[in-house]
């Protein structure tokens, strides 16, 4: 029996990503928001969609991230696709760290924004690995760390 060996990570390329994530918000669009997040379910991690104001333009820019929930906090992952560089709504939430997210069935939440650090990041970076097994490796293409983002409640 032949033996088995493990494939590395491979990442669609750029245009097919970049396609995906404008075919995913016209759906949402399209739909009222009815198609698009979801709810994390057991080994699934969900999507919502969130608001940020823009870092340059001071505009709302909205993108549709996936997320985990953690007691009252939700935590996403700043993964611009594994591509190098940060995305746009993390950089966003950066400067701005207000901001809104849409979950389905519930009214706009605001939140905000912050990077997880120390053992808090390691925790619910290992909880992004149970969901998905080659997350390390995707991660070890980029050359830098890949943010671990919390999104807690504000009044």
């Amino acid at each position: 029996m032949p033996e088995l060996t493990e494939q590395p990570a491979k990442i669609p390329p750029r245009w097919f990503v970049r396609t995906a994530w404008a075919v995913h918000r016209a759906l949402y669009r399209v739909t009222g928001g009815r198609v698009g997040t979801w709810r994390p379910r057991g080994t699934r991690w969900g999507a919502l969609r969130l608001t940020t104001t823009g870092r340059r333009t001071g505009r709302e820019r909205s993108v549709i991230i996936a997320y985990l929930e953690d007691g009252p906090n939700l935590s996403g992952i700043a993964m611009n696709g594994w591509a190098e560089g940060e995305p746009a709504w993390w950089l966003n939430l950066r400067a701005h760290p207000d901001a809104t997210v849409e979950l389905p069935g519930e009214p706009p939440r605001p939140v905000r924004a912050r990077e997880a650090t120390g053992s808090e990041r390691t925790r619910l970076w290992d909880l992004w690995r149970g969901l998905e097994g080659n997350l390390d490796d995707y991660a070890a293409l980029r050359s830098r760390p890949t943010a671990v983002v919390v999104l807690e409640p504000r009044p």
